[in-house]
């Protein structure tokens, strides 16, 4: 692996620095060294994206946030053993340490073998009725709506294929025939496609009822009108690492006040905020669900994702966030339907392969 040194840092680097390794390079990892190249430790997305969580501030040194126990391979170790140990513990970079401890490469999983099939289901919920995109939803179901030359829903199943995901649900309501015919049993996509008919509409959880037999890993749930960069493998990593009953991804969305907000005391003014900005996390559309949450859904009553995380909340299983800082749109009003159309080939540029 040739470009591993682009991702050295030091441990007194802020995190937004080594945000930029990350996001820039192609082995989305920060691997901290010392004046003498010896591993102190490694920072991940998942890292930066649990600092943000706790409101941390991004000059903060990644010393404070690295891993300092990371894994590694020693220098003369064969690469069959280091393809083996990597696949069972789902790692994906690896760094290479020499006997003086010191730092003299990187192995990279997809290097070393093919890219790894995963089993964890993907639920697709596709049964909306799009109607704020009428006309265009009068006779075509949203999901399938073309954006960038395909179908919505087929660019995002081709995105969970690129992560090794070939195993889908499809949930229907709205013009199923339409869907059915398209995907047939997804053979043409070298992938496995079943589904799930809502004849009364269940909502975004209550759907997952009437998965014909209990997954028994995590799975995914997506709604079927998005399109998005994120790295569903480090998703699903997170949620592992969390051990959490759910996962809910989260967008940061600003809202700006347009005028002076005024704080008082009894008729007395305090002080005068112009025009401030509130930020907030929202609810993105993408869920990972452990198998112990379909405990929690009702069977045939209408359920949506918000109400599934409340009842897990009340009974202290606390679900998780993963912020999504990468593209991601929301395709409800015609607006964003002509911005992704603008924007597809830029994000999915490899997606017409």
């Amino acid at each position: 692996m040739k470009d591993w040194k682009n991702t050295l840092i030091s441990p007194n680097t802020p995190v937004f620095e080594a945000l930029k390794v990350i996001a820039t390079g192609s082995l989305r990892i920060a691997l901290v060294v010392d004046e003498d190249m010896k591993l102190l430790g490694t920072v991940t997305d998942g890292d930066v994206r649990t600092l943000l969580l706790r409101n941390g501030a991004l000059d903060t040194p990644v010393s404070e946030i690295m891993s300092r126990n990371p894994m590694f391979a020693a220098e003369d170790e064969d690469r069959e053993s280091i393809a083996l140990r990597m696949t069972q513990r789902d790692i994906l970079h690896l760094p290479i340490v020499n006997a003086r401890g010191q730092l003299v490469g990187m192995h990279v999983l997809k290097d070393l073998v093919a890219p790894p099939k995963r089993d964890n289901l993907v639920v697709l919920m596709a049964g909306g009725l799009g109607t704020r995109l009428r006309p265009l939803t009068d006779s075509c179901p949203k999901p399938m709506l073309c954006v960038g030359g395909r179908p919505i829903l087929e660019t995002i199943i081709r995105t969970f294929q690129k992560h090794g995901y070939n195993n889908f649900v499809i949930s229907l309501n709205y013009m199923p025939e339409k869907i059915q015919e398209y995907f047939k049993d997804g053979s043409q996509l070298n992938a496995s496609i079943t589904y799930v008919h809502e004849h009364t509409r269940l909502g975004t959880a209550g759907a997952l009822s009437l998965l014909p037999q209990r997954p028994e890993l995590p799975f995914f749930v997506m709604n079927g009108d998005l399109l998005t960069k994120v790295n569903f493998n480090q998703l699903m990593e997170f949620h592992m690492e969390k051990a959490a009953p759910a996962t809910m991804c989260v967008r940061e969305y600003d809202m700006q006040v347009p005028f002076g907000v005024v704080s008082t005391s009894g008729n007395d003014l305090l002080s005068i905020d112009e025009k401030p900005l509130h930020k907030f996390f929202v609810n993105a559309g993408i869920y990972v669900l452990s198998p112990v949450a379909l405990d929690y859904i009702p069977q045939n009553t209408m359920f949506d994702m918000p109400d599934l995380y409340k009842v897990l909340l009340a009974d202290n299983l606390v679900p998780t966030c993963f912020p999504i800082r990468e593209y991601w749109m929301d395709i409800g009003r015609m607006e964003d339907f002509a911005r992704a159309e603008m924007e597809y080939h830029v994000q999915f540029s490899s997606g017409n392969d």
